[in-house]
């Protein structure tokens, strides 16, 4: 007897190609058919220059035959410590060319996370850019020791830019990224298995300890399938889009949904280094980009932006919000600014990013995330036991399984074997799925802070707060913030007889403990902090404050119209 398929594939059949295999490969793999049967178009668009597909396979070469002079292969970790710029796909397909594995660092880590990042990855060399932002802090990590070399592309090479650059030191363990061209000429490359990881992706998870989740070329790649399986509305033609990409290339969604997908797909992305709504507005209005996929901060700003009711937004056949809840109200009021609707769906670090999507046809509401994408399968389970799947209506946490799901985190076996439950990631959000298979997230992971489309552990804030002399006791929350999503807040009890300090002295603290991202925005001084019958200080206490405080602002306020 054939199983039935599952229940949201029996109400949402026009949303996939269901019945169509996954292609599940190597990254290599991934990007070869366009590297031969799209050579003269363009692969990227960066600062007015076209790279096509011929000179973008070249430049991987030479990169790959610069890392093999160094010693770089099977078994390696490489560090990419870049913005958006031509470099970091050049040396993502270049380090997997060698047999290596990758781990991406943020510009906004703080540079002791990124010595942890370094130190748990193993990373042997670190390829980076001469800007300002990112030669002298690379550079240092250099001379402590966290990694043994490190390989620099020069931004001139892809003309003007608006940020400084710093010259490159001539030292032995400092290398131009094109600096060999001829080592090895001739010897075979390695071929790596699709089961290999390929990226080494950190990851809170729930509990605010970095941890590296380990993504295999097959992880990757079948989510690159997934997503081109969405047929849900009208299918994109592949060569035929034009695709923003100013989402930082480091984080999974962008690496993902934007670089790998369209890639895979012969598409012209158009690779831009810093969000500006005004250059946004350009490359739709008048470059007539096809789709752009923003946080909520991006789409804000677009909405905000003065004058914006009379741009043509007639190009877009995608756009998509990502990487953190995006306000009910705001999706329908951009839906009616774009004349289509806003994509939107679900899916973590660990899933590579491919989770869930609404499907056209679903009614539009608060916390909906859709339906499983093709070769995913989801269920809810029980808080208090994982291993009993609960029936549709009734909350629990949101497990799933696919062929996307990671491997497990690099050298934490407990911490894998409490993730999985039959099978099953179990991701720390809670939700429900109703009769017809939609999912809903009725709450974040536990603590959990997204701003700006970055997870933010208040775990990690609170520790770098304690260090400060003055502070007894600390609980950090998020907060709604308009522009953000959500910030961090701290709640301080201080020791006694110590001296109240401002939020700018508290930032200047911080500044070389946490991230950008990670900053503190608000700061409360309270005599005594919340705490539970057996002494454990409680931030959901806190939270409900802040919630009830935020929902008599907004009731209080009238609804501004949409112009």
């Amino acid at each position: 007897m054939t199983p039935q398929p599952p229940i949201w594939q029996q109400n949402f059949a026009e949303a996939c190609n269901w019945n169509q295999p996954l292609e599940i490969c190597t990254i290599p793999e991934l990007l070869a058919p366009a590297l031969t049967q799209r050579r003269d178009a363009p692969a990227l668009d960066f600062r007015e220059r076209k790279i096509t597909y011929r000179e973008f396979g070249t430049l991987i070469d030479q990169a790959a035959v610069s890392l093999r002079a160094t010693g770089i292969g099977p078994g390696d970790t490489v560090a990419l410590y870049l913005p958006n710029t031509p470099y970091h796909p050049i040396s993502f397909f270049a380090v997997l060319r060698t047999g290596a594995k990758i781990v991406h660092l943020s510009a906004l880590d703080a540079h002791r996370e990124l010595i942890h990042k370094l130190k748990t990855s193993k990373a042997r060399a670190l390829i980076t850019t001469d800007l300002v932002g990112f030669l002298p802090p690379a550079l240092s990590l250099l001379d402590e020791g966290a990694v043994q070399q490190v390989l620099v592309g020069e931004d001139a090479r892809w003309g003007e830019g608006e940020a400084a650059r710093v010259p490159i030191p001539a030292r032995d363990d400092v290398k131009r990224l094109f600096g060999r061209a001829d080592a090895g000429e001739g010897e075979p490359w390695p071929v790596p298995a699709p089961g290999d990881v390929a990226l080494l992706q950190f990851t809170g998870g729930t509990t605010g300890t970095p941890k590296a989740a380990m993504l295999t070329h097959a992880n990757l790649t079948a989510a690159v399938s997934m997503y081109r399986l969405w047929t849900d509305g009208a299918p994109l033609e592949p060569g035929c889009q034009k695709v923003i990409a100013v989402l930082p290339l480091f984080h999974i969604f962008a690496l993902t949904t934007v670089l790998l997908r369209n890639l895979k797909d012969g598409n012209e992305i158009f690779l831009r280094q810093r969000f500006d709504v005004e250059t946004l507005i350009t490359d739709i209005a008048v470059k007539r980009a096809t789709s752009f996929s923003g946080v909520p901060t991006m789409w804000l700003a677009l909405l905000n932006r003065p004058g914006v009711g009379q741009v043509d937004f007639s190009s877009l056949r995608a756009c998509v919000s990502g990487g953190a809840p995006l306000p009910f109200d705001v999706q329908t009021r951009l839906a009616r600014l774009l004349g289509a609707r806003l994509n939107n769906g679900w899916g973590m670090t660990e899933t590579g990013p491919a989770g869930s999507r609404v499907p056209n046809r679903a009614e539009p509401r608060p916390g909906l995330i859709g339906i499983p994408l093709p070769g995913i399968d989801m269920r809810i389970v029980a808080l208090d036991d994982p291993s009993h799947a609960l029936p549709p209506g009734e909350i629990g946490e949101i497990a799933i399984r696919g062929p996307n799901v990671f491997k497990g985190y690099l050298d934490n076996e407990s911490a894998t074997q409490m993730a999985f439950r039959d099978g099953y990631f179990l991701t720390g959000d809670i939700g429900h799925m109703d009769e017809q298979g939609l999912f809903d997230i009725v709450d974040r992971r536990k603590n959990m802070i997204i701003s700006s489309g970055y997870n933010v552990y208040p775990v990690a804030i609170e520790s770098a707060i304690y260090e400060h002399p003055a502070v007894e006791e600390v609980i950090v929350i998020g907060i709604p913030d308009a522009y953000r999503g959500q910030t961090a807040k701290a709640f301080v009890r201080l020791k006694q007889h110590a001296q109240p300090f401002t939020l700018d002295e508290l930032q200047d603290f911080l500044r070389d403990r946490l991230g950008r991202h990670e900053m503190p925005r608000a700061l409360e001084f309270r005599p005594s902090l919340p705490r539970s019958a057996a002494g454990k200080l409680l931030a959901k206490v806190l939270v409900d404050e802040e919630r009830e405080k935020a929902n008599s602002a907004a009731s209080a306020q009238p609804q501004a119209p949409l112009h």
